[in-house]
């Protein structure tokens, strides 16, 4: 796999299967994409393999960003499959958002603020 200069100045950590890179609009800070070398479209074209590797560097990131930055105290892990889902880039990446407390005013629901409403329950 061959990046551009400016893409793999991003890159913080890889595996033989799969990299991680700073997103470059982050969510919160250390917001990082995980992103496998093979392409596919999305999560569910994966192998096993592959998301082998990108949990691995899950967890190595979620280690990583907990000691840079003791404030953390949640992550949000997230992937866009299919335009209506809100997927743009047409490859697969998932996302790892560290979360801190009072980031935002009310976080119970987690993901499910992607729909108003939906998270009050």
């Amino acid at each position: 796999m061959t990046l551009p200069n400016q893409e793999r100045s991003r890159i913080v950590a890889e595996n033989a299967l799969a990299y991680v890179a700073e997103d470059k609009f982050p969510i919160t800070k250390f917001h990082r994409l995980v992103i496998p070398k093979r392409h596919t479209m999305d999560f569910f074209e994966l192998e096993q393999a592959e998301l082998n590797a990108i949990t691995a560097l899950l967890h190595s990131q979620k280690a990583e960003i907990e000691k840079a930055d003791p404030s953390v105290r949640g992550f949000n892990i997230g992937m866009n499959c299919g335009e209506v889902a809100g997927q743009s880039v047409w490859h697969c990446h998932v996302h790892l958002v560290p979360r801190r407390v009072g980031d935002v005013e009310k976080p119970r629901g987690g993901v499910r603020n992607i729909i108003p409403g939906k998270g009050d329950y």
